[in-house]
């Protein structure tokens, strides 16, 4: 193959992908615009790994979201997803932990649980029980090539393990056991949409032409932009570099006053070739609700220690009410537990009932 070749199918390949992601994008809109129209048509599942605590980056790009969805009036459902833990780590110390704060940050960020349904994997086992119909629905070539397994997979470093090469396929029984229409993610994670639509469509096809089972759910595309971490990186829990929703006022200045800038003395919002100086500038951005340039020029050649100071007072004048309701919260850890054993009631309730439907359409109830 010539190189002029190899480029020719490179382009093709982006431009399918541009295309691909322009009709997602246009789908997108005109779901937002038919929420705002009639929200309790609408049914959205979405979620967190319990690995860790959530940060500023969660809250922007998705917590907030969340949030404004219940509160529009669509039916609206968290899943933690604790048997996600295990596709690529090998070890399940601390997850109690990191599942009854993914709950306290949740509520204290204005997730209700009289109005969200907050569950856990491991409580729902009709739900996974659907893993086992819906693996027949896939080829192995359809898993292979899905980019954010193997994303996922070069980024832990951990052997391909089944559950992860399967990873899409549990995320399709997340999101339609509760016949989820749609679902808020990024661009990367288009991949697991569109495996949950076929997934529908062929259980349907296959089993139930007359009266289909399962909605094909739609995207939702975040306009969040990528947070970046106080050192400029992604941020991420891995990195370090990430500000917790539930840390402390004197934890989150420690923190911020270590984040590393440049030996340029005057400020900046260039996050090409500054990019420390310019995450610093659009976390203050993001708090504050202003831009970073403007945060920048008002700065000017005061330098880091007073940008730093900026950021230290936003943030924490920020999350002091996030703060504040989850200390209230932690008081009472036996209402927290009691939340999710609600959720986790109501989920086994629907996945028994869906598990019923399921078998009840390929022939199955003896």
């Amino acid at each position: 193959m010539t190189d002029e070749t190899q480029e020719q199918q490179i382009t093709a390949v982006g431009n399918e992908m541009s295309a691909s992601f322009l009709a997602a994008k246009k789908r997108s809109d005109e779901i937002l615009a038919a929420i705002e129209k009639n929200p309790g048509k609408f049914t959205m599942l979405t979620g967190d790994r319990p690995t860790g605590r959530l940060h500023l980056g969660h809250y922007f790009g998705s917590i907030r979201e969340r949030v404004a969805m219940q509160n529009r009036g669509v039916k609206s459902n968290i899943i933690i997803a604790d048997y996600q833990v295990i596709t690529d780590r090998d070890t399940t110390e601390h997850i109690e932990e990191n599942v009854l704060n993914l709950v306290l940050d949740y509520m204290a960020a204005g997730i209700d649980p009289e109005k969200t349904m907050i569950f856990t994997h491991s409580a729902v086992p009709a739900e996974n029980q659907l893993m086992l119909p819906f693996l027949s629905l896939v080829t192995e070539a359809e898993l292979h090539r899905n980019p954010t397994v193997k994303s996922e997979m070069e980024a832990s470093g951990h052997a391909l393990t089944g559950l992860l090469l399967t990873y899409p396929v549990h995320q399709a029984c997340d999101i339609l056991f509760c016949k989820a229409n749609v679902v808020p993610v990024g661009k990367d994670n288009l991949p697991h949409i569109e495996i949950t639509r076929t997934i529908a469509r062929r259980f349907n096809e296959r089993y139930a032409k007359k009266h289909p089972v399962f909605p094909e759910p739609n995207a939702i595309l975040s306009d969040a932009p990528e947070i970046p971490g106080l050192d400029g990186r992604k941020m991420s829990k891995s990195y370090g570099n990430s500000i917790m929703l539930g840390a402390t006022a004197e934890e989150t200045a420690k923190l911020i006053k270590k984040s590393p800038t440049d030996s340029e003395r005057r400020i900046t919002f260039d996050p090409i070739n500054r990019p420390q100086v310019s995450a610093l500038l659009t976390t203050a951005g993001l708090v504050t609700g202003r831009d970073p340039k403007e945060i920048a020029e008002e700065i000017g050649d005061s330098g880091a220690g007073a940008l730093k100071k900026y950021v230290i007072e936003s943030v924490n004048g920020f999350l002091a009410p996030h703060r504040e309701r989850r200390a209230e919260l932690a008081k009472d850890m036996d209402y927290v537990r009691d939340v999710l054993e609600e959720g986790n009631k109501k989920a086994n309730a629907i996945a028994n009932e869906t598990l019923d439907q399921v078998r009840d359409a390929m022939g199955m109830r003896y």
